[in-house]
């Protein structure tokens, strides 16, 4: 891995270099095991620890496929279904890579009873496999994690559609918490210049699935002067919500759960927001019954902050905690749009406030290639930028995961891979310095 990392931090390594590197037969890579997947059994999700399933350990190089890249992984970052993986919730991760690995031949590389976990990495290109004409060795890369076979017409007007969908590093092996990684090569995109390289692998799965569910005609479809609201505002994706909503021309209503977290979204340019925490909103009564005062008195609470008027949007992903809220407080014919369900997956809410008002629920998931395109080339444009907070190294990958899994970070949490330390990978630094201060704005507060 030296000779890897000293081509990368030279400024005279060529493609032909690259590509004369000799390949470890092993790396280190982040794992959970599959003889591990019961370890928690019996406890409440809260209580799961991924320090204890998150394994640091040696593994075999993949083989390299048709229209595959192997990629010397300089940083990557922890999401939240790096969460779900490490606690086996909702269900254990080996059954994806069991059902991919019956697809075929290739496939079944990832049906192992390892799971390299990751759905972020920025990087250098090492090999490109047969097929493989827009990537040469020793290009710097970001990956998105949208990974498909698109042998079936149902994918290709929108790639999320295929069949064979998968997120890469969660239904797939081989993820981007390692010092190498396999990855089709259409999930590459070039590095933006200006950032380091644990900057450049923090937004990529967040920054995307905040595009598509806010700004593309697959989601939301935000315009100027929207009411936007926003849950856990400051966090890894609502913090790139908040973001587009402000370029976009639309109207954030930032909902955080500290004082701090409420003036992150300050220092980004947001004025409405609400400390739920200090507001003390409760929308359950109990683990059956919501509250329906509550949902009034927070929907008073947003007309306080936008002159009188209702939501047009919500930016949904607590889920089953927020949902009934959420559907109660938008606009007549607006927008409730969802990708995930960090809360809890049974979503309860009553259905009068949404078919009377004519109110709209749109589930979303990651992006489309075109849709991360656009996303990675707004992060290159600094348009949108990094909310990195805080970063580890690679042997500390269960500590940066359970600061998510607890909700103790702001943004987004980095790793360190092969990079030996931060804030190295910056091409443009007249371009950075333009940017510095949003760059650094998570980290700052």
């Amino acid at each position: 891995m030296k000779e890897i990392l000293d081509a990368i931090q030279s400024p005279d390594s060529t493609s032909a270099d690259f590509a004369a590197l000799p390949l470890p037969e092993s790396y280190r890579a982040i794992t959970v095991h599959k003889d591990e997947t019961e370890m928690f059994a019996g406890l409440a999700t809260r209580d799961k620890d991924p320090r204890k399933s998150i394994h640091l350990d040696e593994v075999p190089l993949p083989e390299l496929g048709p229209g595959e890249a192997l990629v010397a992984v300089m940083a990557s970052s922890v999401n939240y279904n790096s969460v779900w993986t490490s606690i086996f919730e909702p269900l254990s991760t080996f059954g994806f890579l069991e059902r991919y690995g019956r697809l075929s031949e290739l496939t079944k590389r990832h049906d192992l009873p390892y799971h390299i976990i990751g759905s972020d990495l920025a990087g250098v290109v090492l090999r490109t496999g047969p097929g493989v004409n827009a990537w040469q060795p020793g290009d710097e890369v970001v990956a998105h994690c949208l990974s498909v076979e698109l042998e079936s017409s149902d994918g290709h007007n929108d790639t999320m559609l295929d069949p064979e969908q998968r997120i890469w590093g969660f239904e797939t092996n081989f993820g981007g918490l390692a010092e190498i990684a396999l990855v089709k090569s259409n999930q590459l995109m070039p590095k933006p210049d200006h950032l380091s390289w644990e900057e450049a692998a923090a937004p990529g799965l967040v920054n995307s699935t905040a595009y598509r569910q806010l700004v593309s005609r697959n989601g939301a479809g935000m315009k100027q002067g929207d009411n936007v609201l926003i849950w856990g505002a400051s966090g890894g994706l609502g913090s790139y919500a908040t973001q587009f909503a402000l370029a976009g021309g639309a109207n954030p209503i930032c909902v955080v759960s500290s004082p701090q977290k409420a003036e992150i979204c300050r220092s980004m340019g947001a004025e409405a927001i609400i400390d739920r925490t200090a507001e003390d909103y409760k929308f359950w009564k109990d683990e059956h019954t919501q509250d329906p005062k509550e949902w009034k008195r927070f929907g008073k609470r947003i007309r306080e902050l936008t002159g009188g008027e209702d939501v047009d949007i919500v930016f949904e992903h607590p889920g089953r905690e927020t949902f009934g809220a959420s559907v109660y407080v938008t606009r007549k014919g607006g927008t409730i749009v969802t990708c995930a369900s960090t809360s809890g997956y049974n979503h309860e809410y009553d259905n009068r406030y949404l078919w009377m008002s004519l109110k709209r629920i749109i589930g979303s998931h990651f992006a489309n290639y075109r849709e991360a395109w656009e996303a990675n080339r707004l992060i290159a444009k600094g348009k949108i930028h990094p909310t990195l907070s805080k970063v580890y190294p690679l042997g500390e990958t269960g500590q940066a995961a359970y600061d998510v899994h607890r909700n103790l970070h702001q943004g987004k949490v980095g790793v360190l891979c092969l990079a030996p330390e931060e804030g190295l990978g910056v091409r443009d630094h007249e371009k950075r310095a333009k940017h510095v201060d949003a760059i650094n704005r998570f980290r700052n507060i």
